[in-house]
């Protein structure tokens, strides 16, 4: 199956193609990533001039961060081209194989999940667009001059005429991009989660029934179907140990930038007074929450589910089966009794704890900061 056909992942990978980070070369690479960047440096640069104003540095800091994120994400994409495109052309061909399995339960099942994906990763793009446009709106609501995003250009002063409305203009336009660079990739990694959890829950109803009433305990086909899972279970891990190898690593960096973050955050919550301040913070803090939350959830399902493999195998009809058959349902149970984990770093597994003590260690620093402050 073409990668484009597979309904489960074309949302995110259209909207790749469309910017030329995956499957195609062109032009539109070079006009989203090279003037986000260039952004990008500028809105570094203002957290210099801006240092000494505490809730000027955290707020353009946090469009700072965010916007850095989304081009490692993408320059990462791009550099890691082919192994992105392997990935997802594999994914795609498992997908048609088990769409294709004449089972009513699996059908349902890769029914529900392909529609819970696709309303996923639509929803995550409108809700991104309609975010940005928030940005890129509110400067025009203050009564004084204001950009989007904090940029500082030396010798260049942002907010007299004729540079206010260019610089306006182009961050209104780099906003589409950027949230084009960002949003997919979130997308991109609850998809693939999703998947995963489709393959192991068609494995988990497979184990349940995988003898039929008229197959006796010891015919060759019954040892087939159970080598067949066996080679699905294997399937299921690399499926599973290749996305963490795409993941892991701008997963340490997100948990490192928005942990921070969210600490500044939460201490400029604490410092300000005004209505419309507090409400853009609180929504600043829910974005990043959100996030993170996207990650550890699905991650955690996986993890929960992979380790339900043993379970199904234990509770399927194996009590009259030959032992060559108990043997290899035996392999497939002590191996599910090893959980399948994407991980921060290679290092510590993305679970639902793992995200409680994100947020119990920003609220640490956050105390510490506001004692110190105080």
């Amino acid at each position: 199956m073409d990668i484009l056909d597979c309904p489960l992942l074309s949302v995110n990978v259209r909207v790749w193609r469309f910017w030329s980070f995956v499957l195609i070369h062109n032009w539109r690479r070079y006009i989203s990533i090279i003037p986000v960047t260039i952004l990008n440096v500028f809105m570094f640069a203002d957290l210099y001039r801006a240092w000494g104003n505490i809730e000027e540095v955290i707020i353009n800091a946090y469009f700072a961060v965010l916007y850095f994120n989304a081009v490692l994400r993408t320059l990462i994409l791009v550099y890691n081209r082919q192994k992105y495109e392997l990935f997802l052309d594999g994914a795609a061909n498992v997908y048609k194989q088990i769409r294709d399995i004449d089972d009513p339960v699996i059908a349902k099942l890769i029914t529900v999940y392909t529609r819970r994906a696709r309303v996923l990763s639509i929803s995550n793009l409108a809700l991104g667009a309609f975010i940005s446009g928030c940005f890129v709106v509110y400067p025009l609501f203050t009564g004084q001059r204001s950009l989007p995003y904090g940029m500082f250009i030396p010798g260049v002063n942002n907010f007299d005429s004729p540079q206010y409305e260019i610089f306006y203009i182009t961050q209104l336009v780099l906003t589409f991009p950027g949230c084009c660079m960002y949003i997919p990739f979130t997308s991109f990694y609850a998809t693939c989660t999703l998947f995963g959890l489709v393959q192991i829950k068609t494995l988990q109803h497979q184990l349940r029934t995988f003898r039929a009433e008229k197959i006796s305990k010891a015919t060759p086909r019954l040892d087939r179907q159970l080598e067949k899972f066996i080679e699905d279970h294997k399937r299921i891990i690399r499926f599973i140990q290749d996305l963490n190898g795409l993941v892991t690593y701008i997963c340490l960096i997100e948990l490192l930038s928005f942990g921070l973050m969210l600490c500044a955050l939460l201490f400029l919550l604490n410092i300000i007074s005004v209505m419309a301040q507090i409400v853009i913070v609180g929504a600043y803090i829910f974005m990043i929450l959100s996030q993170i939350f996207a990650f550890y959830w699905h991650s955690n399902e996986v993890r929960e589910e992979s380790m339900g493999i043993a379970e199904a195998a234990y509770s399927g009809p194996w009590l009259e089966v030959d032992n060559s058959i108990k043997k290899k349902l035996l392999l497939i149970t002590l191996r599910a009794q090893r959980p399948l984990e994407l991980t921060i770093g290679n290092v510590y597994p993305m679970t639902l704890e793992m995200f409680q003590s994100l947020l119990n260690a920003s609220y640490s620093y956050f105390t510490l900061l506001r004692r110190v402050y105080n």
